[in-house]
């Protein structure tokens, strides 16, 4: 139309996306994310709603963005279950290590805030770290593992990489997150022999 303005509606949430990664949400204003996107105020509710809106959107996009990821990550696990969770906690690393990207994760740091968050993105949040360990469980039970084994080791493998996310934003070593890693993938790696 004349006139009006074209934006890339992916570009603009990516933007949106690492601007509420990088500060969070509360400390995040419509000015901050005018900045970020390039599109004024009255653009940003227009094209999304409130901040709110904004934020679950941008939730829902990195979810799905490292989501797909990890899920190929895990694909080989009923054949290769130790390479397939070590491929998982590569995702995380890649993503730790992307200069691209702020530290940590954004499903993390808004589980970390959400007693000042809207009901609406604290469910998200646990939402999606539910379908992490539900991923990690069905990867697991397809290894072979007891049910209630998998269920552990889902718990565990989840918090681990949430650990791993938080521990990137207050300047872990790239060595000190292996060895959170190499710790928890020698407790797989025992008890998968032991189960066979």
């Amino acid at each position: 139309m004349a006139g009006k303005k074209q934006f890339d509606v992916g570009t603009a949430l990516d933007a949106a996306m690492v601007q509420f990664w990088r500060a969070g949400y509360a400390d995040t204003s419509l000015d901050d994310l005018s900045r970020a996107t390039g599109l004024n105020r009255s653009s940003i509710y227009s094209s999304f709603g409130d901040k709110d809106s904004l934020y679950l959107r941008c939730l829902d996009r990195y979810a799905a963005r490292y989501g797909n990821r990890y899920d190929q990550a895990l694909s080989c696990a009923s054949e290769e279950p130790l390479q397939a969770v070590g491929a998982f906690f590569e995702v995380t690393l890649r993503r730790i290590a992307d200069p691209d990207v702020p530290d940590g994760c954004l499903i993390a740091q808004t589980a970390m805030a959400a007693p000042a968050l809207s009901p609406t993105i604290t469910a998200r949040a646990i939402e999606a770290l539910d379908f992490q360990r539900a991923r990690l469980r069905t990867a697991l039970s397809a290894a072979q593992l007891t049910e209630g084994d998998a269920d552990d080791f889902a718990v565990h493998m989840t918090a681990v990489n949430q650990s791993l996310a938080l521990m990137s934003r207050t300047g872990a070593s790239h060595k000190q997150l292996r060895t959170v890693i190499d710790i928890s993938m020698s407790a797989l790696s025992h008890a998968l022999h032991a189960g066979r």
